[in-house]
């Protein structure tokens, strides 16, 4: 049987996001252009399931705990004729925790802990902020998850999951999933090894 197919959503925008400040565990609501973000990525998988001849019903949904994740899911189901609330949470696809660093932009963390900030850049995939967690361990997460999966999968999360998901399937090397940059408002397929990528 072939690995599980996973059509990953990254949430919508967060006024965070835009005040570009790191989010980690942090409950920050969509905006409203988040929220247009996540409808589209519904018509996007309702588009797509068209062309492939996908059963949207058959399918599992699967969502981050955090509600910028949760919202994101139940603004896409409707456009493939789903109820909103018909997906479970999984705590394994929470986004990657910035522990203190959480609520700042880069640039101020630049003023406060700019040897760590250096250490950071200098190796993004093992480097643990204090209190929070590497993407290593994200990626560990990520593996157990998908190893689990029985089926194909719609999934609304993080960006940071997305990247350690990345490096489990083998799409990017560790040292470089850190640096990919995971967009709001598309939709990312993960079938047979590749990753492709539909707005």
């Amino acid at each position: 049987m072939p690995p599980p197919t996973i059509y990953y959503i990254r949430h919508g925008e967060t006024d965070w996001n835009v005040e570009r400040r790191l989010q980690g565990h942090q409950d920050i609501p969509l905006n409203a252009r988040g929220r247009a973000q996540a409808a589209h990525c519904g018509e996007i998988l309702r588009n797509l399931f068209d062309k492939q001849g996908v059963d949207a019903a058959a399918l599992d949904y699967a969502s981050s705990p955090l509600g910028r994740a949760r919202e994101t899911m139940e603004l896409a189901r409707p456009a493939l004729g789903l109820g909103a609330q018909g997906y479970r949470i999984e705590s394994r696809l929470i986004e990657i925790c910035f522990g203190r660093w959480e609520g700042f932009t880069l640039a101020q963390l630049r003023g406060r802990d700019s040897e760590l900030l250096a250490a950071r850049e200098h190796d993004k995939w093992h480097f643990q902020p204090p209190g929070g967690e590497s993407y290593e361990t994200v990626a560990a997460r990520m593996r157990a998850w998908y190893e689990a999966l029985s089926q194909d999968t719609v999934v609304t999360a993080h960006g940071g999951t997305a990247r350690g998901l990345m490096a489990v399937l083998g799409i990017a090397r560790p040292a470089a999933a850190p640096l990919v940059d995971i967009a709001q408002g598309e939709v990312y397929v993960f079938e047979g090894g590749q990753l492709t990528r539909y707005a």
